[in-house]
């Protein structure tokens, strides 16, 4: 297969034997993170007062679109997904695909949901059923009862499911459709061709584009790391006594960044692949002994309420900037939540894509799209369900830990009452080191991808590029929470992430069009 050359950029790269390095990209996204880590060393509280006041003023701002193109990438997936346009192959008709449907679907798992569904699985559900942050202020709910309980599962779900992976797999497919059926460069910018011409392949544009790109996702990782130092110590202290602080976080640091760097220097097969196989396994142990050991009755009634609780507020909660439900439910859950996935959604869009040649674009979306929408409700609907029965019953007063302790402490609560609670504490604590690992190595990889010029998908990045970000994301992370505020210090580089997510919006929005225009209105070449 003969892929375009980026003539646009060959005044911009350094030339090796193998590879040349796209500087456009690479020392600005180097430049801006590493700034950002000495700014926040240097005045962390005005980093993070930079930064928030810039997200805070955008999610206020752009609220309304962030909800209308969230809603449009649903329809758009769904409607290619279902229509014939499922039944073109990534990469022609003679395409074959290289993994099988449980290594893909352990690659695309993995690769997206990081720590979050491990932390949030039982937090939230519990933090909008005792209104801790004054969440149901304004939904007419009565915080800490039934009806409570069943629309914080409804609201669970709705911002872990299907929406959030609508946005990961429209830009995966994107990328995935561009590059092996339409012949462009492997690249955010790529995607953009069908609007603006291969015009939009020169000059500067390629290098603000996906210099945009790779700050959403370095920046992202670097406060994913820290906050997950910060939880992971933070169960070691609670569980074992052993107070977190520089020794513990740093032993974190390393295991954590050696696992996914040793992973994406070894490639995908040898690397991700296999990390990501491991990890979905934890993952699905975790899931079937919880629905032996937990109230698995209430758990399958809640999340059937939950789920009717959803689809009846669908297009209210889909189209609220946070007129109807106020700002401390809209913006600081849902609207927040928005800005990091479409932050992250152009570069796993590259990982997608890269791992899913040969298959139909109906295969793509059931993988990427409904199969990790699917397992959200039932991890959801298993943590939280089992938290909310814990904390109505009087099991675990979880909504003191966590109004006592912070919006994450109550996973720990949760997990010391549980049964075997000596053996499922280590193993969720693998999980997390595990579930950050995999998709940072993928992450990484997507970042240096970017940050190299004509790249092929079955090629791997210059190993050193690899190793360089991932350095500068751990040390970042490290810094963060070490010198510049303890569980705080990854304040300022999670705001400045989530205002990297409010800049990729309209790179996003552009893709979402794109996507309209080459599936709906172009001639379609399969």
């Amino acid at each position: 297969m003969s892929l375009p050359t980026e003539k646009g950029i060959a005044s911009e790269v350094v030339t090796s034997k193998k590879q040349q390095t796209r500087l456009s990209v690479f020392l600005p996204a180097f430049l801006v993170v590493g700034g950002g880590a000495i700014l926040g060393i240097v005045n962390n509280q005005l980093l993070a007062e930079i930064s928030m006041n810039g997200f805070i003023g955008s999610l206020r701002g752009l609220g309304w679109l962030y909800q209308v193109i969230s809603i449009v990438a649903l329809i758009i997936v769904f409607l290619v997904t279902f229509s014939k346009i499922g039944n073109i192959r990534l990469g022609g008709s003679d395409a074959k695909p290289k993994y099988s449907f449980l290594a893909w679907f352990a690659m695309a798992l993995t690769g997206g949901i990081a720590t979050g569904v491990i932390t949030y699985g039982v937090n939230e559900p519990i933090i909008y059923f005792g209104s801790i942050y004054g969440e149901m202020a304004n939904t007419g709910v009565e915080p800490g009862t039934s009806a409570a309980a069943i629309y914080a599962m409804g609201r669970s779900f709705y911002n872990w499911t299907f929406i959030p992976y609508a946005m990961y797999s429209l830009s995966g497919l994107v990328v995935a459709y561009m590059y092996f059926n339409r012949k462009q460069p492997l690249s955010v910018t790529g995607t953009l061709t069908p609007l603006f011409g291969s015009k939009i392949t020169k000059g500067i544009w390629p290098g603000i584009i996906d210099t945009l790109a790779v700050l959403a996702i370095a920046l992202g990782l670097a406060s994913s790391l820290g906050a997950g130092l910060a939880l992971v110590g933070s169960g070691i202290e609670t569980v074992y006594g052993i107070k977190q602080g520089p020794l513990v976080w740093f032993i974190l640091v390393v295991v954590i960044t050696g696992l996914f760097t040793i992973s994406a220097l070894k490639g995908l097969d040898k690397g991700i692949r296999r990390m990501s196989d491991i990890n979905a396994k934890v993952f699905y142990v975790l899931l079937v002994v919880l629905i032996i050991i937990g109230p698995t009755l209430y758990i399958l009634q809640s999340s059937t309420a939950g789920m009717a609780h959803w689809l009846q507020n669908f297009w209210e909660w889909g189209l609220d900037p946070g007129l109807i439900g106020g700002e401390a439910l809209v913006m600081w859950w849902t609207l927040y939540d928005w800005a990091i996935w479409i932050a992250y959604a152009p570069l796993m869009g590259i990982f997608l894509a890269i791992i899913s040649y040969g298959r139909t674009i109906r295969q793509f979306m059931v993988i990427n799209w409904i199969l990790p929408a699917v397992f959200s409700i039932l991890w959801f609907g298993v943590f939280g369900g089992t938290a909310l029965n814990w904390q109505q019953n009087g099991t675990v007063d979880l909504v003191g830990t966590i109004t006592e302790s912070g919006a994450v402490a109550g996973l720990w609560a949760f997990l010391a009452n549980m049964p075997l609670a000596a053996v499922i504490i280590p193993v969720v604590m693998i999980a997390l080191i595990l579930s950050f690992a995999t998709a940072a190595d993928s992450m990484v990889r997507a970042i240096a991808t970017l940050c190299t010029v004509n790249i092929r998908y079955d090629e791997e990045p210059a190993k050193w590029k690899m190793l360089v970000w991932a350095i500068t994301i751990a040390i970042i992370a490290y810094v963060m929470v070490t010198f510049a505020g303890g569980v705080q210090g990854v304040d300022g580089v999670k705001y400045l992430a989530a205002l990297g997510g409010s800049a990729v919006l309209f790179v996003f929005v552009l893709q979402v069009i794109s996507a309209i225009k080459m599936f709906f209105i172009d001639k379609i070449e399969k």
